[in-house]
């Protein structure tokens, strides 16, 4: 099942010329030296139909639109990429990850494809092809953000958690609206027991982002076990009014990706142990 964070990375992560939060799009002219030439007008029509069928959630019909541009431009590495993020979204990994290959084939310089392919092969469980994916658009790209969150990611998919920590807090000091990096360094924080320094971090990001239901529910979980029971009450009312999922464990575990440890704090606030 492909996880929380890149089913909602994937659901922003559109190759376009615009700089995304997680690094800048890549345009073909960097690598050529020539100017960009506008296609016809049904081209530009499907690209925005494309991305109006993405920003809307619809990745079926946002599939079928980039295949539509592939056929009349198959040499465009952003459109074969941005396929690929809508059959991830479709949790279609292997189809992706083909597609992905594609966009590196034609612009193997290009960060992108690379970093989108290392999500793809995060949600097949292939951690060490996704590092190496991340790692190479760390050689590109050596201040990117989310190259260094996703790395922390897979590290933490191995068990990993000290490297995913350093990994975690170098994306999110570099890029400070990055909110899930943080939180992320906050989970990971716990799993290692750095407990205090945990909390102190989810209640930074809560207070930043009130409605930031995923560090509202993982204080509620934190504080629980510490015994600050009414806090972690209250925290729960609202996580939950912001995202029922985080009452059911299995779904923090598998799709979001909680650390174990945090698992198991929330599991005995929800049995009330």
């Amino acid at each position: 099942m492909i996880s929380f964070l890149l089913a909602l990375f994937l659901a922003f992560l559109v190759w376009t010329g615009n700089i995304l939060p997680a690094q800048a799009a890549f345009n073909l002219s960097d690598l050529t030296g020539s100017p960009q030439v506008s296609p016809p007008n049904s081209l530009e029509e499907l690209r925005s139909q494309a991305f109006a069928a993405t920003n809307s959630g619809d990745f079926s019909t946002a599939e079928q639109y980039w295949t539509k541009l592939i056929e009349q431009l198959p040499e465009e590495p952003a459109i074969w990429s941005n396929r690929g993020n809508a059959r991830v979204s479709q949790n279609k990994l292997e189809e992706a990850i083909a597609d992905y290959d594609q966009a590196i084939a034609l612009a193997p310089e290009a960060p992108d494809p690379y970093l989108n392919r290392g999500t793809a092969l995060e949600g097949l469980g292939r951690w060490e092809e996704a590092i190496a994916d991340y790692n190479r658009v760390l050689e590109l790209d050596p201040q990117d953000p989310a190259a260094f969150n996703n790395r922390g990611n897979a590290e933490a998919g191995m068990g990993e958690w000290e490297e995913a920590i350093v990994d975690y807090r170098k994306a999110a000091d570099m890029a400070p609206e990055f909110a899930f990096a943080r939180a992320n360094y906050a989970l990971a924080l716990y799993q290692v027991g750095q407990i205090s320094e945990a909390i102190r971090t989810m209640k930074n990001l809560v207070r930043k982002y009130p409605q930031f239901a995923d560090m509202r529910a993982a204080l509620t979980a934190a504080l629980w076990v510490t015994g600050n029971q009414g806090e972690a009450e209250s925290n729960w009312v609202a996580a939950v009014g912001l995202d029922r999922r985080y009452k059911d464990l299995d779904w923090v575990a598998h799709t979001r990706r909680w650390s174990p440890a945090m698992v198991t704090a929330l599991e005995k606030f929800l049995k009330l142990q």
